[in-house]
This record gives C-alpha cells, structure tokens and sequence, in this order.
C-alpha cells in the first residue's frame, strides 16, 4: 500500500492550512426532506466508526465557531430541519480539519432552485491519513461503502485528498504544485459542486460511486464491467441501480515527479469521459487551463 505523502502548509501565525487525508463525497440531485433521514444515517455510521469525540466544533449561520457539546448538538438539529441546510462539523476551530463534516441541502422545488438542474445536495466525510494506516484499506473500504449505503446519490467519490482551508485566500494557489504532483489526491469542492454539478461526475478516483442516469447510460453495472480491461479494477453492485468501481486494493496517490502513473484511474476516466463536470470558474492561483489540465489529468 502506498502511503499518502504528508502535505502541509502553515500560515505564518503557526495555523495548519492544509494537511493530507481522505475524503468521501456524495451528490444527490434530490431534495433535502427527501433524503434528510438517510443523510443523517451516514453521518451517525461516520460517528460510530471514528467516535463522536472525533468532531468537536461546528460553524453557525453567520460563520462562527462554537463547541459541539450538548446544546451544539441541538443547534446542529435545528439547522438540520430547515429546508436548505449547511452543516460544518470539525475536529478544530482553527486548522486543516483531520475529521470534517459538511453538508449542503437544498430544496430543489424552492424558487431559488426549482429551474435549476445543476444544484444538487452534497455531503462530504474527511479522515487524517492515519487513520488509513492504523485501520487498513479494506476497513476503510467498508466504513465509506456504510456511508454510502443509505445514500440515493447520483455520484460520489472516495480517495486520498487534500484537506485545506480553500475558503482563505492564497491557500488554493498554495495546493497548485501539489496537485499536479500527486494526481491521485482530490481537493474537495464541496460549495461549488452543491450549486453546480449536477449529474455529471467529477471523474476517476479509487472509489468511484455511479448512480443514475450515468451509471444506466453505461449499460448498468455489466456494462460498466464489460468495458474495464484491468483485472484489478472491480465493480459492484449496489442496490437502488448504483455501483462502486474500486481501483485496486489500496489508495494511490501517484506521484509524477517519481513516474508513478495511475493506468487504473486512466482507464476509469477515460470510460467516463462523456459525463465529466468542468469548473465554471478556476480556483484562486489556477488559470482555466490550469483547471482543465487538473480536472482530465488522468486523459491527456
């Protein structure tokens, strides 16, 4: 199994701006009230697995932290009801968060939304690296596929990530050297994907979650299966006409200043190339074509 490289950037008053780890995404082109219970089995499946004390401090409307005690539970709940949600849930108040959790609800029959076919509701899970190397890839494995089990998505995602404050300024300028290195480890856009992905897929990753329609355009799961050559690439089944591609037994990160190339991610993303999402508008420090050389770097 290869390690995923340690990343980290420090502002200069000794905050932690970006550290490695892992994250799990999923998108839903479906309401909030339609799938809140299920959002909230996946983030109970999260909880149990790395602990409640995992996530400690979470955002207000107005951006402010506040611990996660018991009344910060029930603040969470509150939010949690209304019809367009925001949940931010972290181990810290201050630093590159190890365990995050973040969601983005929408009412998609709201005037805001209801003519809009690229919103969608979007979750995320994250996870430091250690906890990869104490509990193993096939653990890992089966923690995100609990988390995606509830979960009517359209798409979703799982592999090593950048975990970062993208929301201050320089620090997405700051990832551009590394994401080139390492393509094999995502940056989460969580925000922009929720107003803005729609059905489309983001790509290739080490777990790849299809639902519909892509997953039916490719044939169902057969199909998907009958077009990947690599013997270790697998997919499976999930019940609700979804599936999971896994690339390999363990997370890659790759690393281009080694030759060490991702011919799985390649194939997957070469397969799915008809439906993928491009970003509107690059992140701060990338020019368009930086964007569009990250997001199909795994196809030229």
């Amino acid at each position: 199994m290869a390690r995923i490289p340690v990343v980290r950037l420090q502002a200069e008053n000794g905050a932690l701006l970006v550290r490695e780890g892992l994250s799990a995404c999923f998108y839903l082109r479906r309401s909030h009230e339609d799938i809140s219970r299920a959002v909230m089995r996946a983030l109970e499946a999260y909880l149990q697995a790395v602990g409640h004390q995992a996530l400690g401090w979470y955002t207000d409307l107005q951006g402010d932290w506040w611990e996660l005690d018991t009344e910060g539970w029930a603040s969470v709940r509150r939010e949690f009801e209304r019809k367009s949600p925001h949940l931010y849930l972290s181990d810290t108040p201050s630093n590159a968060s190890q365990y995050e959790f973040e969601y983005y609800g929408k009412s998609l029959d709201s005037p805001l939304f209801a003519n809009d076919a690229d919103v969608v509701c979007a979750l995320c899970f994250k996870f430091p690296a250690e906890y990869l190397e104490k509990h193993g890839s096939t653990h890992v494995r089966n923690l995100i596929l609990d988390l995606a089990e509830p979960l009517p998505f359209n798409s979703g995602h799982a592999g090593p990530a950048f975990n970062a404050l993208m929301e201050l300024a320089g620090v997405s300028a700051e990832l551009r050297q590394w994401c080139v290195r390492y393509p094999g480890m995502d940056i989460p856009d969580l925000r922009n994907l929720s107003m803005s992905l729609g059905t489309r897929v983001r790509g290739a990753y080490w777990l790849t979650f299809l639902g519909q329609p892509v997953l039916g355009e490719l044939g169902g799961a057969s199909g998907l299966r009958s077009r990947i050559s690599a013997p270790d690439t697998s997919v499976q089944d999930m019940d609700g006409d979804r599936a999971v591609i896994t690339l390999g037994p363990s997370p890659e990160p790759g690393d281009t200043q080694r030759g060490l190339d991702l011919p799985l991610h390649s194939e997957v993303a070469r397969i799915l190339e008809p439906w993928l999402y491009h970003r509107r508008v690059p992140w701060s420090g990338f020019t368009q074509i930086d964007m569009l050389r990250w997001e199909r770097r795994f196809l030229d």
